[in-house]
């Protein structure tokens, strides 16, 4: 039997912020997952495969191709392919269109980890970044923080304010402090290599989700923000050694790998413990993330 095709089109209005954490929790309850990357790469062109095997779920290789020379093709510059494989035959069960699950990995990952570490009663959500991360990260939190109020922040004043129209009740703000200082969570979603969270905004009770930085030479948060913190990973695998968000502290000697203080596959110590502590989690976004996202789209696609 050929695996299923799923486009993003067809597919995305079937899917849900909040099951889509659930299937996340499970899949983290199973045998943790074995994950390796490789990267080629032609001047200034690159193909990134991710793979990941989880015991019981399946596994699956996610592949990125990055050609920068596309956009004076009027072509996208990233475009991909997710193949789903069933765990006890290996044949493949689903081509998922890439686009599809890296919106959807992306946000829940970090949504999960607010619904664990944010205070519940938290509204108030500052982002820091306006592009396609963004927008979702707007939709994931709305879901799981119903009544959630946006303050969106970027470089460019303009783009943020462009986001902020297409939300009702979101506002842009030009000041990064200022959008930093009223919030009960703040999500970082940029490309930055140099910091554009500083620690010394942060206030008691505040919640911190880390997601842009995915190389050794990016970071969006300064070394005062992860000593201040309570800090968190999605996975220990995919952040500590591979992410310079912590490489960096870890190397200046600013916090310890022991000061990591749980990732998701440790759900007892994956929580908050007062109302006035700064927590923080860093969002990997590992191959493990997009095998599980995955097996969730397949399962909505076979029941709808």
């Amino acid at each position: 039997m050929a695996p299923e095709a799923i486009p993003f089109d067809t597919c995305d209005p079937l899917l849900d912020w909040r099951a889509l954490t659930r299937a996340l929790l499970a899949g983290h309850r199973m045998p943790r997952a074995q994950i390796s990357d490789t990267v080629l790469r032609r001047g200034g062109d690159a193909i990134l495969s991710r793979a990941a095997m989880i015991d019981g779920l399946g596994s699956l290789v996610k592949t990125a191709t990055v050609f920068p020379g596309n956009a004076d093709r009027a072509l996208p510059t990233v475009n991909g392919m997710v193949t789903l494989f069933d765990d006890a035959t290996g044949l493949p069960e689903a081509l998922i269109d890439f686009h599809l699950v890296t919106k959807w990995k992306t946000a829940a990952d970090s949504l999960l980890a607010a619904q664990c570490l944010a205070r519940p009663d938290s509204r108030n959500i500052t982002i820091l970044g306006s592009g396609t991360v963004a927008q979702s990260l707007i939709a994931a939190y709305s879901a799981g923080f119903p009544g959630a109020r946006f303050t969106i922040w970027s470089r460019r004043l303009e783009q943020a304010q462009a986001l902020a129209a297409q939300h009702l009740g979101a506002i842009a703000q030009a000041d990064a402090q200022t959008a930093v200082a009223g919030a009960d969570i703040i999500a970082t979603a940029t490309l930055a290599t140099q910091p554009v969270l500083k620690g010394a905004w942060l206030q008691p009770g505040q919640h911190v989700d880390l997601i842009g930085a995915y190389r050794a030479d990016m970071r969006e948060a300064d070394d005062t923000a992860m000593a201040r913190a309570r800090v968190f990973v999605d996975s220990f695998d995919t952040t500590i050694s591979h992410i310079g968000e912590l490489m960096a502290p870890i190397s200046a000697g600013v916090i310890s790998p022991d000061d990591v203080i749980a990732d998701f596959y440790q759900p007892d110590r994956f929580k908050r413990h007062s109302d006035e502590e700064i927590t923080l989690c860093k969002n990997g976004g590992g191959a493990h993330l997009d095998l599980m996202t995955s097996r969730y789209i397949l399962d909505v696609w076979n029941a709808a």
